[in-house]
């Protein structure tokens, strides 16, 4: 029996799952011991697409009382117009946050079941310029012991991933000692990044730029501050050290977000997260503003979701390959990708996303 070629989204199907961490993490204004995945899957005829948010399982709630009623019915090839749908449905409610983070998971479904509909890759739907994304490795958590940073970091480099990046900023006291057996374990010519996902004030940010380029040669500052202060972020990249970029946006939302931070000068690269920018349609968009005002973009987690979206960015810098959702998105999914030299490559001999839900694996972290 042929399979059927869909013209409409026939349903919608929410479900969240809370894994537990491998130990417990925490970042320079953050503490965790579990993460929570929003899965979204939209059916078409024969075909279901699967797309999916890092958020609280209120997301799937808001996804079901107001967006699931936008997207049934709606034209399979016509995602950006039921993306301004399902974006006017949250008017009331609230589009920044929880909002988009809702929009994301729901259009980055629709775009895989488009894609699949069609028998053809996602990347390729989407209008990819790259055959691969590059990848930093990403954990270094300030809640590990010195010996976990140099084997976690260590070991990305002897995967072939040259740059990795370091949590700072919780106790800096503690960092210089954190740094020197991150860099010891990486060698002197892998890229170092530190995070310090806003902890410092402007002057303590200002400090501490210049001590990791000097000191440990790092090479990216990431959210210095707060991701919210622009002008704080624009004096810490006025005032930073020999070499090392400023980059924020990885909390970023609407567009406007986006292009406050662009057309402020706050960043030397401009970070956005599939997840939470409005999915694909979202990230598009961003891509945009970042190409007409000449900054890089570099993928903020999520990387199996991320990966074929960020292919079509024309100003690709790279994809974070952060811990935590390299490993539930393995224990998750089935079809994920593996870096190979430093970089992933989107399987465009398999349709859409290439991800398929381990349902009875799931089932057992069910939300």
């Amino acid at each position: 029996m042929s399979a059927t070629v869909a013209t409409t989204v026939d349903a919608l199907t929410v479900s969240a799952y809370t894994v537990p961490t491998d130990e417990p993490e925490s970042d320079g204004t953050l503490e965790w011991d579990s993460t929570t995945i929003v899965v979204v899957e939209a059916q078409g005829g024969d075909q279901v697409g699967l797309g999916y948010t890092y958020c609280d399982a209120a997301a799937g709630a808001l996804i079901e009382s107001k967006l699931l009623q936008v997207a049934r019915g709606s034209d399979v090839a016509a995602v950006p117009e039921t993306w301004e749908a399902m974006s006017r449905a949250l008017r009331n409610v609230g589009r920044p946050g929880l909002g988009f983070m809702a929009l994301s998971a729901v259009d980055t479904a629709l775009w895989d079941l488009h894609a699949r509909c069609r028998g053809v890759s996602l990347a390729a739907t989407l209008g990819a310029v790259h055959e691969t994304v590059p990848v930093y490795g990403s954990g270094g958590f300030t809640s590990y012991s010195l010996e976990r940073i140099a084997g976690q970091l260590g070991g990305w480099v002897a995967e072939g991933i040259p740059r990795v990046k370091l949590k700072v900023g919780r106790k800096p006291d503690e960092d210089p000692a954190r740094l020197d057996a991150a860099r010891g374990a990486i060698g002197e010519d892998t890229q170092l990044f530190v995070d310090a996902n806003g902890a410092y004030d402007r002057a303590q940010a200002i400090e501490w730029a210049n001590r990791y380029a000097d000191g440990w040669g790092a090479s990216w500052f990431e959210e210095p501050v707060s991701s919210e202060d622009l002008d704080g972020l624009r004096m810490v990249r006025d005032a930073r050290g020999a070499g090392l970029e400023i980059a924020a946006g990885e909390y970023g939302d609407t567009p406007t977000y986006f292009e406050r931070m662009l057309r402020g000068g706050s960043v030397d690269c401009l970070q956005v997260d599939v997840t939470r920018c409005g999915g694909y349609t979202g990230l598009l968009q961003v891509a945009a503003l970042a190409e007409a005002a000449h900054v890089d973009l570099s993928g903020h987690c999520a990387p199996q979701v991320s990966a074929h979206g960020l292919a079509a960015v024309r100003r690709l810098r790279h994809l974070e390959w952060f811990h935590d959702h390299v490993r539930i998105e393995a224990m998750l999914f089935d079809g994920v990708l593996e870096p190979h030299a430093g970089a992933l490559r989107p399987d465009r001999s398999r349709p859409g996303n290439g991800l398929e839900l381990k349902r009875r694996e799931a089932e057992r972290w069910a939300a």
